[in-house]
C-alpha cells in the first residue's frame, strides 16, 4: 500500500531532500500533519539537522511550536542533538513569530488568568510558598538563590544607591537587597493581602524602605530613577513586560542595571530559548544590552517540592539569569 502524500513528506524531511518535499508540498501534502509517531515534517528536519528543509516547511506554513507526545517542539528536537544549523532556523523563525503573533505569550496568560483578578482574590501564605486560590504558586522558596542573584545584579555587587523592586511576593529578593544597605529600597506591591503581611513583618518600619501600594501601571508617576531595578509580578504576561520596558529610559540611571525574573515558557527548553532572546531584542531595540547567566537549579526542584502547587511554572535544569545595560548605542 502506497503511503500516503503527508507520510511521504514526513520521509522527505527526515531525509532533507528539499526537491522532494517541494514537489509535495506543490501537490498538497500537509506541512502541519501529525505521523503515526506524533511527529511533523519539520520535527523530522530538525532532528535529522536539515537546515534548508526547515526552512522550506516553515515558509509553506508548519508550526514552529507544535509538540510532540512527549512535549517536545521541533526547535527541542534540535537543541538535544546538537544541531545548530536547523536550531538557528528554528530560533530565527521562531522570534519573527512571537514577534508578529505572541502566540505562546498569549496562550500562557490565557492560563494564567489577568491581574485583575489575582488581585481580587484572597493569597495565603506558608514557610515555602505564596499561592493564589487557585493554589497556582504566586512565589516558591525555591527561589530564593535566583533572588539572592537577582539581588547581587541588581545592586552591582557593591550595594549603596537607590534600588527599585517591582513585586514583593515573599519578599525573597527585598531580603537580598537588604543585605547591600542600599541609600533608598522602593517596593511596589499591589496585592492587599502581600502588602498587609509586608506591614506586619516590619517592612514599612525600615528607614531606607519606601514602600509603594498599587499597581506598577498606577503608581508610575510616583516612581524616580534608580541604580538598580528587578521587576517580578504575579498575573501578568509578556505583554505587561514589555510594557514596563517601555518605561527604564525613564526609571534606570545611566548606569543602572535591569534585571527581571525570566520565567517565561518556563516548562519548554525551546520556547524559552525564543523568549530570551525575544526580550533581548527588544530592549536592544530601547538601547539596553543583555546578558544571560546560567544558573543550575536542577537540585532545587524535587518532586517534593511541588506538593499542592496545581502547576509546575518552572521544570527547566537551568535559569537564564538576564542582566540588563544601558549600552551606549541609544540617543
Amino acid at each position: 500500500m502506497e503511503k500516503s502524500a503527508d507520510d511521504q513528506l514526513c520521509e522527505a524531511a527526515a531525509a532533507g531532500d528539499c526537491t522532494r518535499i517541494a514537489t509535495l508540498l506543490s501537490s498538497g501534502a500537509d506541512p502541519t500533519y501529525f505521523d503515526a509517531s506524533g511527529m511533523t515534517p519539520l520535527m523530522h528536519a530538525a532532528l535529522h539537522d536539515h537546515a534548508a528543509a526547515s526552512s522550506i516547511l516553515l515558509s509553506a506554513g508548519a508550526p514552529w511550536n507544535a509538540l510532540s507526545p512527549s512535549k517536545l517542539s521541533a526547535g527541542d528536537l534540535a537543541m538535544e542533538h546538537g544541531h545548530q544549523e536547523a536550531f538557528d532556523v528554528l530560533l530565527n523563525a521562531g522570534i519573527q513569530a512571537e514577534l508578529v503573533l505572541g502566540s505562546v505569550a498569549r496562550a500562557e496568560r490565557k492560563g494564567e488568568g489577568d491581574g485583575s483578578s489575582y488581585l481580587e482574590e484572597r493569597v495565603s501564605f506558608s514557610e515555602d510558598k505564596v499561592m493564589d486560590s487557585e493554589s497556582k504558586a504566586v512565589m516558591m522558596d525555591w527561589e530564593r538563590p535566583l533572588m539572592e542573584a537577582h539581588a547581587r545584579a541588581v545592586c552591582g555587587g557593591g550595594g549603596g544607591g537607590r534600588v527599585l523592586n517591582v513585586g514583593f511576593g515573599m519578599g525573597l529578593v527585598d531580603e537580598a537587597i537588604q543585605r547591600y544597605g542600599p541609600v533608598e529600597h522602593t517596593i511596589v506591591e499591589a496585592h492587599p493581602d502581600v502588602y498587609e503581611r509586608m506591614l506586619r513583618c516590619g517592612w514599612g518600619e525600615k528607614e531606607n524602605v519606601k514602600i509603594v501600594f498599587g499597581r506598577w501601571q498606577d503608581v508610575l508617576p510616583q516612581l524616580e530613577s534608580y541604580d538598580g531595578i528587578f521587576f517580578d509580578t504575579y498575573g501578568e504576561y509578556y505583554e505587561d513586560l514589555r510594557q514596563f520596558h517601555q518605561h527604564l529610559p525613564k526609571l534606570l540611571k545611566p548606569d543602572g542595571i535591569y534585571s527581571y525574573f525570566n520565567g517565561l515558557c518556563g516548562d519548554n527548553a525551546f520556547f524559552h530559548v525564543v523568549y530570551c532572546q525575544l526580550v533581548a531584542l527588544e530592549l536592544g531595540n530601547l538601547g539596553y544590552s543583555t546578558q544571560f547567566i546560567p544558573l543550575p537549579v536542577k537540585d532545587c526542584l524535587a518532586e517534593e517540592v511541588w506538593e499542592g502547587v496545581r502547576r509546575k511554572y518552572w521544570q527547566l535544569d537551568t535559569y537564564y539569569l538576564p542582566v540588563c545595560q544601558p549600552s551606549g548605542d541609544s540617543e
